[in-house]
């Protein structure tokens, strides 16, 4: 069974594209070249990837199998590349790790700060994503770990828990909410908000449930931290919803209220992921068992 690196980023490429011309095209080959190189590769398997049609290309179950293997190949080839290459250069080992907002702004910074000073030659780079992109990339092959809300993972994905992560309203202590314990985010329609800015992980998965209990919501303001909303909602611009954890702090020096929404969304068990924690490389492993640790 011959086929190389090559060969498998351009099936990637391929089955992406849902075509091999187009996926000649990103891989940077000749279609008779990757005509081929997909055909020795077929060849080297016993079996057919693709269905050709009018179209394009479709999959086969075979190629679906192979798609999966060969993503998770790839990643781990240029995380090797990666590392060795930072210690060629004199920099140090790199994890990715992929996190939603709340993990981001709330849960993560004290715990990666204690990992980041007991291991000086490891760095840390984390993207923020929402839950399902994470559930996606990890299941794909295409990120080693995550940090999600639960309920978005698939059953195939490892995790562990790391905490719990309610989402609340806040409002200004003179609103019509302000006597409320309990609150059904249907009632909030009509509103105005302060929201998270655009592209948040948060923002979209408060934005996708409002849209499916019809509710447009008019925000007055959009900010990047939890602080800055609770401030805007003090002042009695808007109400906002945020993790717990951000508005009991707030709380403390702010003039707001929380209320607690019913809603089964609003409450979300959050986990550290990863395809598979033992296969993960060396720096990975020791950022997963401190996180075990520091998990509360």
């Amino acid at each position: 069974m011959r086929f190389d690196l090559v060969d498998l980023r351009l099936f990637i490429a391929v089955a992406e594209a849902r075509s091999i011309t187009g996926g000649a095209d990103r891989a940077h080959l000749a279609l008779a070249s990757a005509s081929a190189r997909i055909k020795s590769l077929e060849d080297a398997f016993g079996v057919k990837l693709f269905k050709r049609g009018r179209r394009g290309v479709e999959l086969t179950a075979a190629g679906e199998s192979l798609l999966d293997h060969a993503r998770i190949i790839i990643a781990q080839v240029e995380t090797m590349q990666g590392e060795l290459a930072g210690f060629a250069s004199g920099l140090r080992a790199n994890v990715q790790l992929l996190a939603n907002t709340v993990g981001l702004a709330e849960h993560l910074p004290k715990a990666l700060a204690v990992f980041l000073r007991e291991h000086p030659d490891i760095n840390v780079d984390v993207e923020e994503r929402e839950s399902t992109d994470i559930a996606e990339a990890i299941a794909s092959g295409r990120a080693d770990l995550g940090f999600a809300a639960e309920h978005a993972l698939p059953e195939t994905v490892e995790r562990f828990a790391f905490g719990e992560d309610r989402l609340i309203l806040v409002a200004d202590r003179r609103s019509a909410f302000a006597g409320r314990r309990q609150i059904d985010f249907s009632e909030t329609a009509g509103e105005d908000f302060i929201g998270l800015t655009q592209g948040t992980a948060l923002n979209a998965h408060i934005g996708r449930h409002a849209a499916r209990l019809g509710i447009r919501q008019h925000v007055r303001a959009r900010l990047r931290d939890f602080d800055a909303i609770c401030q805007m909602v003090a002042a009695g611009i808007g109400i906002a919803v945020v993790p717990e954890a951000a508005a009991r702090r707030c709380a403390r020096s702010l003039p707001i209220s929380l209320v607690t929404l019913r809603d089964a969304w609003a409450n979300r068990r959050l986990v550290i992921c990863a395809r598979s924690f033992e296969a993960l490389p060396r720096p990975a492993r020791l950022l997963v068992e401190h996180l075990r640790k520091a998990a509360g």
